[in-house]
């Protein structure tokens, strides 16, 4: 664990609490740091599980990057230790206020300190606990709330009935669309790495195997498709978890085992998806859907289900779906597998436009401010 170090008593400083940077969690640090760029404030990045990471620490795109180093199964109950830690870094600085991820860091950046937090949530269900509700009542007056997508925002609402408007509101995760552009590969050489057919009509999909992500759907809406699709069409899936074998049983009952392809954990994934000529989302309530915004910088047609903060970011751009409904899904396959050239191309352009005014920091940065002046919490 680092010791806080001492600063300026006159620079200004944001305060970022994250509880780790495993999965998608490190950019999400990112984003919210480069909301400060070009401004008076420095951001020191704190992580409250983690080992001390050189590249955590590039990622991070702050000014000084502190690892906590608390072990997941270290961290239940109130951290008094970390508590203090938090209060003494405070105190050494001029810090305006803090953005705290998840619930854990909330509660600790409360206790530890009196500035104004921002609580990003990005996930269901965070405050269907009564102590959890509880506890941010109490500390309401300089709590703001953000969920990463209306779904999450509303999640929150209906679970804290009475906390005004103010205090609570929507900041949509984002991407640095020019970098996650330059990393990923040309369709020729993300299907060559990939082990897909060099010509095949592509459905990808990318996430846990999960029953949450819901691939059963998929490969139930793929199989009835199937006759009506390309010549060679195959559904690949990127991911691991438990019902891998279950899955792949599912496949091979329905006949479609040698076009269902489990291509495992890929690392950076996102480099891969100009492989895939069509996005598929099947998730149950999906809080937000980073993997879309990756699939629309790769210019990849979306469809996606009907519910969660996935629907926010592919209707109007892709089809939807009913949760769980298989035979509009396969009807939507269809639907999709026979766009033009021109089609895609089109497509293409307004998920860029979308990007760019949605989910790109220069887009969000002045929403975030205008956010917190609002709340009357942060002055």
């Amino acid at each position: 664990m680092k010791s806080p170090e001492g600063g300026s008593t006159s620079q200004p400083w944001v305060l970022q609490f994250c509880h780790g940077y495993d999965g998608p969690f490190l950019d999400c640090a990112r984003q919210y740091a480069a909301l400060f760029s070009g401004s008076q404030y420095k951001v020191c990045t704190v992580y409250l599980t983690g080992s001390p990471s050189d590249e955590v620490v590039r990622g991070s795109a702050s000014d000084e990057v502190v690892f906590l180093d608390y072990h997941s199964r270290d961290i239940r109950g109130l951290k008094l230790d970390a508590i203090r830690w938090v209060r003494e870094l405070v105190s050494g600085r001029e810090f305006h206020f803090c953005i705290a991820h998840r619930f854990k860091p909330i509660y600790i950046s409360l206790f530890a300190t009196r500035l104004p937090v921002i609580g990003v949530h990005h996930a269901f269900g965070v405050y269907q606990r009564k102590m959890r509700r509880w506890f941010v009542r109490r500390f309401r007056a300089r709590l703001l709330l953000l969920g990463v997508s209306d779904a999450v925002r509303d999640d929150i609402g209906r679970c804290l009935p009475g906390w005004d408007s103010a205090g609570l509101a929507t900041l949509y995760n984002r991407i640095d669309v020019t970098a996650i552009q330059a990393e990923q590969l040309t369709r020729e050489q993300a299907r060559a790495h990939l082990g897909l057919p060099r010509d095949a009509w592509v459905v990808g999909n990318v996430g846990r195997l999960h029953p949450d992500k819901d691939q059963a759907t998929l490969i139930r809406g793929f199989a009835a498709a199937l006759p009506g699709l390309p010549n060679g069409s195959v559904l690949a899936i990127m991911g691991t978890g438990r019902l891998k074998d279950k899955l792949k049983d599912l496949a091979m009952r329905l006949g479609v085992a040698s076009q269902v392809l489990f291509l495992g954990q890929v690392k950076h994934g996102r480099r891969y998806f100009k492989a895939f000529d069509v996005f598929a989302l099947t998730s149950d309530h999906e809080p937000f859907g980073m993997v879309l915004l990756e699939a629309m910088a790769a210019g990849v047609p979306l469809l996606s289900t009907d519910c969660g903060g996935a629907k926010e970011i592919v209707e109007g751009i892709g089809p939807l779906f009913p949760l769980g409904d298989a035979d509009t899904l396969a009807t939507v396959l269809l639907e999709l597998s026979h766009l033009t050239e021109a089609d895609v191309q089109l497509l293409r352009q307004r998920m860029l436009q979308r990007l760019n005014e949605h989910y790109v920091d220069d887009a969000i940065r002045p929403l975030f401010f205008q956010i917190l002046r609002e709340s009357g919490r942060v002055s």
